[in-house]
């Protein structure tokens, strides 16, 4: 009996046996699976673009036609006429200082030079009445040139009280106010009422449409900044304001700053005004360096990194390359090393690629240019 269930048990795992190990062949047999296929990514061939080298410094906006209204006598304000941010015309009265002192001056001197005249009238008259006596022998000669001298006499005394009428008068044209040129009126701080004098500010006049920006350029710069180079005014968001060029360079260094003081107009079509600070990118000079766009950088844990197309075999596969950088322009960095003229960077897919993953590069797009 047993050695019928031991033929049956050999006669059973005969063909189970050779099922595994027909099984087992097959699959050594199985072919390799295929090489990974090939990313498609966009790249871009490295290239040279015109880089500016700019240093930013904040400036002050100063109009060339600024003026602060004193008055030039004492008195109490009668009138004032203009209120803060007013556009005045040159000559306009802006504020009157209260002229009755200065009036009775005025009179007071026009009676004493209508006194020297009526003098003078006498004297010329009289100076006549001797002149005939003398020519008939009737008066001496001394009692002439006494006539002459007193006509002399009374017609510097009418001169001189005619100046000074004419001076006071012109004095009561100081108790007006009057803008120097067109501008726009600055902070009226005095009131009606209020008494002034040679040392009160009585409101300042503006003209914002002829404007300049001071630039402070620090001295180890000073043997590079020139007449002529390009100004880009700037708010405090970056945004440009206004192009201009540098057209004064002051011959000497301010001490307490250790800079040198750079002017540039300011177009009058920017709206800026007087005393406003912007900031000013001066551009010291642009060379062509290897440029790449910001979306082609990875950043990881603070290093700069591009994945570079590099050939391999018979296609491409991608490598990750630390680059230097400069400073962002635009939508572009200047490259200062880490990749060389010709390089395929890769713009597109850079968050699912891999060191060694192959890749087929998209037709070459030419790197950004600076605007």
């Amino acid at each position: 009996m047993k050695s019928f269930a031991l033929r049956s048990s050999l006669l059973l795992s005969g063909p189970l046996s050779a099922a595994i190990i027909f099984s087992a062949g097959c699959k050594q047999a199985a072919p390799a699976p295929p090489p990974p296929q090939a990313m498609p990514v966009q790249v871009s061939l490295v290239a040279d673009s015109a880089v500016a080298t700019t240093d930013t410094y904040v400036s002050t906006i100063k109009s060339r036609r600024s003026s602060t209204m004193q008055p030039q006598v004492d008195g109490n304000l009668t009138r004032i006429f203009v209120k803060s941010g007013d556009v005045v015309k040159a000559g306009q009265v802006l504020m009157q200082i209260d002229p009755l002192k200065q009036v009775a001056t005025v009179q007071a001197q026009q009676g004493t030079e209508q006194q020297q005249k009526s003098t003078y009238e006498y004297n010329q008259a009289d100076l006549a009445r001797q002149k005939a006596l003398f020519e008939a022998g009737v008066i001496s000669k001394q009692a002439y040139e006494i006539a002459v001298q007193a006509a002399g006499n009374s017609r510097g005394a009418l001169d001189s009280a005619a100046a000074l009428t004419n001076t006071q008068r012109q004095q009561l044209a100081y108790y007006q106010i009057r803008a120097p040129f067109a501008g726009v009126v600055g902070d009226i701080p005095v009131h009606v009422g209020d008494y002034v004098s040679a040392a009160t500010v009585l409101t300042t006049v503006d003209q914002n449409d002829d404007l300049e920006a001071y630039i402070y350029v620090p001295t180890e710069r000073a043997a590079q900044v020139r007449t002529g180079l390009a100004v880009d005014l700037l708010d405090t968001a970056g945004n440009l304001l206004a192009h201009s060029i540098i057209d004064f360079i002051s011959p000497q260094v301010d001490n307490g700053l250790q800079s040198v003081l750079a002017k540039a107009s300011v177009p009058a079509s920017t709206h800026l005004r007087n005393q406003q600070l912007v900031n000013a990118r001066v551009t010291f000079a642009t060379n062509q360096v290897p440029t790449v766009p910001v979306l082609a950088v990875t950043r990881i844990g603070g290093q700069s990194f591009i994945y570079v197309a590099v050939p391999k075999g018979n296609g491409y596969s991608a490598h990750l390359t630390t680059v230097n950088l400069g400073e962002p322009i635009g939508n572009i960095y200047p490259v200062k090393s880490g990749l060389k003229l010709g390089d395929r960077i890769i713009l597109s897919g850079t968050q699912f690629l891999q060191e060694g993953m192959p890749v087929q590069p998209l037709p070459s797009q030419p790197a950004p240019h600076t605007s």
